[in-house]
């Protein structure tokens, strides 16, 4: 089994490591420079001291004799030896005789001889403990007579160097203690925030779109919580759109189920009647026109389906010519006279002699052929009046029936696919308006124009179409 290491953890364990690292450098940089301070204010101390006896000792006094004495006493209460000796090396003056015998290496003989200064931080072995110290020559005349040492043994200033790395010790430890808590509360934080986006993800891809994670353009994690909702944004009107396209699709088979239905059943009784000698000689024309009427709703219902479908693809390319209007009227009422007559209909045209339209002309044609047809349908022994104008902007068609009109619910509705008006209110055998006005609305979208309807029950329906021009 694969343990998992916590990205709380994981940050808290790079954030300490860090700071531990950094504390222990500093640390060690800032007791290394503490110490060396120390001594060289320890020397510099010694080579002061040393300055003032060459000084007093070069100065002509009855008591000089006992200048010696008397600094030697001055400076044991600071632990601080005092020891001269000659141009040989041997001690001339020691408190107690405690060094009796002074051992120079070549290079210090050197610099003694040269008039200079030797100063030593540390010397573990020449005094049988461990020593800060300072060699001064003692020149009289310009000639080197000897010179004096000042010695200070280091343990007291290591004892408070000690004392000084403990106290540092305690500022590292209560620093480190201060990070590490800042460490865990930001880490907290942080995995809190991803933590919450984990939960949204868990709730998004089980199915749930209604999530919100708090954002902020504060730092990365905010930016992908921004991200994240406008992810979410989009699946869920993704989602929104797959189900209305399955419910449309689903919808579209009822109807294109039902619509082939009736034709189809009718086909199969006249063939099974037929087949059977059930119909009678003298009916069978009729039977067979019946067919023939029920086959050409079939190919219609096809080809709409088609149509429909191309033009919601945009498969169907808009050609845009410049055409007079009252031509486009007289082909419809040419093509449509012998229905509407069937119906006891007259189709009537005002149109202004000087209108034009822009528009496909096929396209043009099959848009008012659909509504003229619709017109048609839903009016007995009335008038279905085309009427056509134009201005500097747009072109408006009108379309004007007598028919038994339509209340406000249906208005609504008959751009919809297969929608079929109520059967007692048309003396049509299907009650429908098909696909011809889905096909109306989409055409004229496409030539970037409107289409409005107005109607009334029992006072006849009115079609506005503005195309531009």
């Amino acid at each position: 089994m694969k343990v998992k290491f916590r990205y709380l953890y994981q940050l808290l364990l790079s954030h300490t490591t860090v700071l531990i690292i950094a504390f222990l450098i500093l640390g060690t940089l800032f007791s290394h420079y503490v110490e060396n301070l120390v001594y060289e204010n320890k020397v510099e101390e010694l080579s002061s001291y040393g300055d003032k006896i060459l000084s007093d000792l070069e100065r002509p006094s009855p008591r000089r004799p006992l200048y010696l004495e008397e600094y030697s006493n001055l400076l044991q209460a600071r632990d601080i030896d005092l020891i001269t000796f000659n141009r040989k090396g041997e001690v001339s003056y020691s408190r107690g005789g405690v060094y009796p015998q002074i051992e120079l290496s070549k290079e210090e003989w050197n610099k003694i001889e040269r008039g200079e200064t030797v100063p030593l931080k540390k010397d573990f072995g020449r005094f049988n403990q461990a020593v800060s110290l300072v060699i001064m020559p003692r020149v009289i005349n310009d000639q080197l007579v000897g010179g004096l040492i000042l010695i200070s043994p280091i343990s007291g200033t290591r004892e408070m160097l000690t004392e000084i790395n403990q106290y540092l010790l305690y500022i590292v430890l209560l620093a480190l203690a201060i990070s590490v808590l800042i460490s865990l509360l930001l880490s907290k934080l942080h995995v809190k925030r991803i933590q919450r986006m984990r939960e949204a993800t868990s709730r998004v891809s089980s199915g749930n779109y209604d999530v919100h994670v708090p954002s902020s353009n504060f730092d990365e994690i905010g930016d992908l919580a921004a991200d994240f909702n406008e992810m979410v944004t989009k699946l869920k009107l993704s989602k929104e759109e797959i189900d209305a396209l399955e419910n449309r699709r689903r919808q579209f088979m009822a109807d294109v189920s039902h619509e082939l239905r009736t034709p189809l059943t009718t086909i199969r009784g006249v063939i099974e009647g037929i087949r059977n000698d059930m119909i009678p000689e003298e009916q069978k024309e009729k039977s067979f026109g019946l067919v023939s009427q029920e086959t050409m709703r079939l190919i219609r219902l096809v080809n709409e389906n088609l149509d429909y479908e191309k033009i919601r693809s945009n498969q169907i390319t808009i050609t845009k010519v410049t055409v007079q209007l009252l031509d486009v009227c007289e082909v419809i009422k040419d093509q449509l006279d012998f229905q509407a007559e069937e119906k006891g209909n007259e189709i009537r045209i005002h149109a202004d002699p000087n209108a034009k339209v822009h528009a496909d002309y096929d396209r043009l044609i099959q848009i008012l052929i659909n509504i003229t047809k619709n017109s048609i349908q839903f009016t007995n022994g009335g008038t279905i009046t085309l009427n056509g104008s134009s201005s500097d902007q747009e072109t408006m068609i009108e379309i004007h029936d007598t028919g038994i009109g339509m209340d406000p619910e249906e208005i609504k509705s008959i751009w919809r696919r297969f929608y079929k008006a109520d059967l007692s209110r048309t003396n049509n055998p299907y009650g429908e308006f098909g696909l011809g006005l889905s096909i109306v609305k989409q055409l004229v979208l496409m030539h970037e124009g409107t289409i409005d309807v107005f109607s009334e029950k029992g006072n006849g329906t009115r079609f506005l179409i503005r195309l531009p021009l």
